[in-house]
């Protein structure tokens, strides 16, 4: 059982288009295997920003879990609902699953062990990470082109953005409110 976890987070992080074709992948076990890797690398993810910002271990799992099921969501929706091909036939279930695999670069943040290559390296698994996500969409949502793949991962980007800058400037002004009262 581990073994076979460690050949789907290696698999990952080489950029094999393969993992997410193989339907042995996607078994029993498959939602547990993505569930860990979202954890261990929003786990990753706030060791690496603890050189800098103290950040919660449990609340940086937690809130893994939450951007896990979010990107699988919109790419879900925007991907086979509303722009999907004529072979797009994939249930949520598989999409969550290709979401957490794509993550397994993510885990490379636990290598970030001094201020200096933090931030480089927080930068490069982001952007493996969205590499890995627009293979993964692209075989799991059985889509003609690279460009299709890349714009539902974009758009959902976007989205998944734009809330989020909406929310923090909408707690910022809820503070500065407040302060003044």
């Amino acid at each position: 059982m581990f073994a076979e976890f460690l050949n789907i987070v290696f698999s990952s992080i080489k950029l094999d288009k393969n993992l997410y074709r193989n339907s042995k992948n996607f078994g029993e076990a498959a939602i547990y295997f993505a569930g860990l890797i979202m954890i261990l690398d929003g786990v990753a993810g706030a060791v690496a920003a603890n050189t800098f910002v103290k950040t919660s271990i449990g609340i940086a799992g937690l809130s893994a879990i939450l951007t896990w099921f979010v990107w699988a969501l919109f790419i879900y929706v925007i991907g086979v609902k509303i722009f999907p091909d004529r072979e797009t036939n994939v249930p949520f279930k598989k999409v969550l699953i290709g979401v957490g695999y794509a993550h397994a670069p993510g885990l490379l943040r636990f290598f970030a062990v001094t201020p200096e290559i933090v931030i480089p390296i927080i930068f490069i698994t982001q952007f493996w990470i969205f590499a890995s996500l627009i293979i993964s969409t692209k075989q799991i949502l059985n889509l003609k082109s690279n460009f299709k793949s890349f714009g539902v991962i974009f758009l959902s980007f976007l989205i998944i953005a734009i809330v989020s800058v909406s929310f923090v400037i909408s707690r910022m002004e809820a503070l500065q409110i407040n302060s003044f009262s």
